[in-house]
């Protein structure tokens, strides 16, 4: 553990506050003037539930900065709404909370590889990538590629329900946006 100044804060870090950890999901340093002082405005996630909240720091304040071990790990399985996750060295399962996941739950398969920060035993940071290869289970009749603007539904392996334009096929692949869950571009088959 290191003891930094408010204003090293950065997103990404894991800060003891009173007995409590804390990921930085953003922080600001706001300069002031006149009577108005200088601050840090940090917008911070509890590590044990998930729960958000926003805390002011004078820029001098110090703060327990969490070093972080990063691990890959392999999904295995979802129980309810944890994520059941193998560390492919030692093959310890743990499971990983919803909320540490974020959007990028649903995207979830078996084998799916991500790297995963830790503090001590604790999952602190789970860093999803932009996007992810899914292969399409079922869509319309797939029509000549064109220039068109329309769209149509297309069920994923992983059962999201996505909107792809006509030209797609069942069985290809698709390149989908974690964060927002749309359709990025066809996948082309690498020749072999």
């Amino acid at each position: 553990m290191t003891v930094i100044a408010a204003t090293e804060l950065r997103a990404g870090m894991v800060v003891d506050l009173e007995g409590v950890r804390y990921r930085v999901m953003a922080a600001e340093t706001h300069l002031g003037g006149g009577k108005v002082g200088a601050m840090v405005h940090a917008r911070l996630a509890r590590l044990d539930t998930g729960s958000m909240t926003e805390r002011r720091f004078r820029p001098d304040e110090k703060l327990a900065d969490q070093p972080l071990d990063q691990r890959e790990l392999d999904f295995l399985y979802q129980d309810g709404d944890d994520f059941i996750f193998m560390d492919p060295k030692s093959f310890d399962q743990m499971p990983l909370p919803r909320a540490l996941l974020g959007s990028f739950a649903p995207f979830l398969r078996e084998g799916v590889r991500l790297q995963v920060d830790f503090v001590g035993e604790q999952a602190a940071v789970a860093r999803a990538p932009e996007a992810v290869e899914l292969k399409v289970a079922s869509t319309g009749e797939g029509q000549h590629a064109r220039e068109t603007s329309a769209l149509k539904e297309a069920k994923l392996e992983n059962g999201m329900t996505i909107q792809v334009p006509l030209f797609i096929r069942t069985g290809e692949v698709v390149r989908v946006n974690v964060a927002t869950g749309r359709y990025v571009e066809r996948v082309k088959e690498k020749k072999g």
